[in-house]
């Protein structure tokens, strides 16, 4: 073909979703995070999920606490409100904001140290409320920011070059979801993007909270190579750092669809088993996914996909009958009592 002829070729269209919108125009600030960390997998997800979904941004809140996992709603949705809470406390800052606004999409990013350490309490206790939230645990074993030690859901016996070898047992994200009462449980992993990006338009649609618990290897400080979470550094493939904030570059790991189970190599050469939950299983059983959670365990195997939906258990907004118009939009005429109506609730006490 000609250059004259290239030159007239009409351009492409550019493809939008319902509100008109190309999936750039979700897009957030470019990431800060180690080159290959999964928790940019994560971002580019969860940009596709809201584009196809046609979500108005504006109407969508980024809730986060504290650590790697909670930078990256700077990264995601632009045009959308974001706001980091202390160390562990997204869950009840997000509370306050649907209390006013029952209206909003809530997007709550977390990390393993973020929810199953310090903020363990008010992870349970927003399962009690059913908040109606999409709830991303960005699970990598460690903290990363503060450089590499062991979080609640780091595998016993894991060792770490600079925090040695952990003793405990981990805590489980799902299986603490499911004896919370969470009505929707799942996990994924991140170089899975098709398995990943369904579970999140799933959890957008569920009418409650949904928990969804996200492998996303960190490639800096988890290096043990039977970690179920890392891109691991085994001994005979370690990474000699000159200093300890040098983060090496690697590219992120994304893998083929398959149907049952498959085997992924990491970059120190180790393997992660990950294996789909299979089309007889029934995720309305909750006896059933307590079961499957600790034989995937024993069996050190990573399932993934959703392990347990309950859409019939009222969620906060309609817990506490709160009014049709947003608390926020109301009038202060109609939200603060007069004077007579504080006198007659006096008397009655």
């Amino acid at each position: 073909m000609s250059t004259a002829s290239a030159s007239k070729r009409p351009a492409r269209t550019p493809k939008t979703n319902a509100l008109g919108l190309e999936k750039n125009d979700y897009k957030g600030r470019p990431s800060t995070l180690c080159k290959g960390c999964g928790h940019d997998s994560i971002s580019q997800r969860i940009i596709s999920a809201v584009w196809e979904l046609g979500l108005d941004q504006t109407q969508v809140i980024k809730m986060s606490g504290i650590g790697c996992s909670s930078k990256t709603p700077a990264y995601f949705l632009g045009h959308s409100h974001g706001f980091n809470s202390v160390h562990g406390r997204m869950p009840s800052v997000t509370t306050g904001a649907m209390a006013v606004n029952r209206t909003l999409h809530a997007v709550g990013v977390s990390g393993d140290g973020d929810t199953a350490s310090i903020g363990v309490g008010q992870f349970k206790h927003a399962m009690r409320r059913n908040l109606p939230m999409v709830y991303i645990v960005e699970n990598n074993g460690v903290y990363g920011l503060t450089k590499g030690q062991f979080s609640a859901t780091a595998d016993k016996g894991q060792v770490l070059k600079y925090a040695g070898t952990n003793p405990y047992m981990p805590l489980d994200v799902c299986i603490e979801a499911l004896a919370a009462n969470a009505t929707f449980v799942a996990r994924s992993f991140a170089g899975d993007a098709k398995q990943l990006e369904a579970l999140l338009k799933a959890a957008i649609a569920h009418k409650g909270l949904a928990v969804l618990d996200v492998i996303s290897p960190c490639v800096t400080f988890n290096n043990h190579d039977a970690s179920t979470k890392s891109y691991a550094y085994g001994k005979e493939h370690e990474v000699q750092l000159h200093e300890l904030n040098f983060v090496p570059s690697f590219e992120q790991i994304e893998i083929d669809e398959y149907d049952d189970e498959t085997e992924v190599q990491l970059h120190d050469g180790s393997w992660l088993v990950l294996k789909k939950l299979g089309e007889e299983y029934d995720p309305t059983d909750k006896i059933l996914a307590y079961r499957t959670l600790e034989d995937a365990r024993n069996q050190q195997k990573l399932l993934t996909g959703i392990f347990y939906i309950e859409p019939e258990t009222p969620n906060f907004v309609e817990t506490l009958h709160m009014t049709s118009t947003p608390l926020a939009r109301l009038s202060q005429a109609q939200t603060r009592p007069g004077r007579e109506a504080l006198q007659g609730i006096m008397a009655e006490l």
